[in-house]
Parts: structure tokens; C-alpha cells; sequence
């Protein structure tokens, strides 16, 4: 009956606001909150990770945005719209514990190691092992955790990239949080990513040779 068919639409609708605020919204606030606490703390690959709390909200920060397709999913399915905190929650969970992990083992670091794992992380996005967790990170996974694990596998070397070039840039932190969010709304085709993993084999090989070509990357002496 149309009424019905209405309200249903209504209801699509309405979860899919949910979905959407429940990874859009934090993120915003904790994007605003970063930007102005990063002013003045970017140093390249010299730079410091600040506070524990700080740095584990930018983290967080940096993952949410990519959580939205599977949170609309979740609110889009029927049934009690209890399961869409608890998949957010557990998803955040996951990224806060590795937050801590990379917190652990973070410590400065200078333009061999920077370019190295910058060629490293652009060779990764062609392996086969990247290319499976991406696809399971698209997939309907049933759990936040889950949806944590397969997306953690496919954005790792993106991540690393942030994270020795310049984790309090914003530039830095713009440019990796779209590539894995666009990864994750998009299929893997190699005329996409093969010039995206290039380009990124090619930003290592120039760090390596010539660092000082990179801005930000070097600390003003």
C-alpha cells in the first residue's frame, strides 16, 4: 500500500541519519578539537605524539569517518536500532586499543626510516593481502570488532604513512583519512589504485633521495 511503502521510506531514511550522525558527528567534533591542538606541534618526522588522551582521540578521530558505509548498513537493517552504539562502540574499541599500541611503540624518527616505509606501505597496496581485507572491509561484516580487524589490514600502510610523515600535520591527516575512507566506499580496480600505489612508491623514493622536497618534513633548523 503506498502509506506503508511511505512509511517505510521514512523509516530508511531516518536509520540512515543514524548511521550516518553515529560516525559523522564524533568525528567532526573530535577533527575541530585536533586541528586546534595540533597548532604549532607538526615537526615533521621529528615530531612527538603529545598527551596519551590527545593523541588517542585524534586517532579515533582520524578512523571514524571510515566506519560510516557499514554503520548506515547496520541502521538500515531491521530490527531493534540497539546494535548500531554497540557496532560503533566496538569498531572505536578496537582502534583506541591500537591507538595505545601505536602510542607504545611510536618515537621520532628521520628521512631513511620516513622514505623506506613510505615505499613499503605503496608496495603493500598491491599485494594480494591488502587487496582481501579490503574487499572483507566492504563486506557485510557482523561485528565492530570485525569491521575494526579487516579494515586495520587494509588501511595499515596508510596509516604508517601518516604517521611517519607528520602525525600532527593536517594536510597529512586530510589526505590519508579521504584515501581510506574512498577505499572503503569504492571496489578495488586496478586502473584506480595502481597510480595511487605508484605515487606512493614514487613520494618514498623522493624522500629518501631529496627529503628537503617535502614540506613540513623536515624540521626548520
Amino acid at each position: 500500500m503506498p502509506g506503508l511503502t511511505l512509511d517505510r521510506e521514512a523509516l530508511i531514511r531516518s536509520r540512515t541519519a543514524l548511521g550516518l550522525s553515529a560516525a559523522l558527528v564524533p568525528a567532526a567534533v573530535g577533527w575541530v578539537i585536533s586541528a586546534r591542538q595540533m597548532n604549532g606541534m607538526n615537526m615533521g618526522v621529528a615530531t612527538g605524539l603529545g598527551s596519551l588522551a590527545f593523541f588517542i582521540a585524534l586517532w579515533v578521530a582520524m578512523m571514524l569517518p571510515g566506519a560510516g558505509p557499514a554503520l548506515v548498513r547496520r541502521a538500515r537493517q531491521r530490527g531493534p536500532l540497539v546494535g548500531v552504539p554497540t557496532f560503533a562502540a566496538s569498531y572505536l574499541g578496537f582502534w583506541a586499543i591500537t591507538g595505545l599500541l601505536v602510542y607504545a611503540l611510536y618515537r621520532p624518527h628521520g628521512t631513511v626510516a620516513a622514505g623506506a616505509i613510505t615505499v613499503a606501505a605503496g608496495v603493500y597496496e598491491l599485494t594480494p593481502v591488502k587487496r582481501r581485507f579490503r574487499e572483507h572491509c566492504r563486506d557485510r561484516v557482523r561485528t565492530g570488532l570485525g569491521l575494526g580487524v579487516c579494515c586495520a589490514g587494509s588501511s595499515i600502510g596508510l596509516m604508517l604513512i601518516y604517521l611517519i610523515l607528520g602525525v600532527m600535520s593536517i594536510p597529512w591527516m586530510i589526505v590519508i583519512a579521504v584515501l581510506v575512507t574512498l577505499q572503503k566506499l569504492l571496489p578495488a580496480k586496478p586502473v584506480i589504485d595502481v597510480p595511487v600505489a605508484a605515487a606512493i612508491i614514487a613520494l618514498g623514493i623522493v624522500i629518501l633521495a631529496v627529503p628537503t622536497w617535502i614540506p613540513g618534513l623536515v624540521p626548520a633548523m
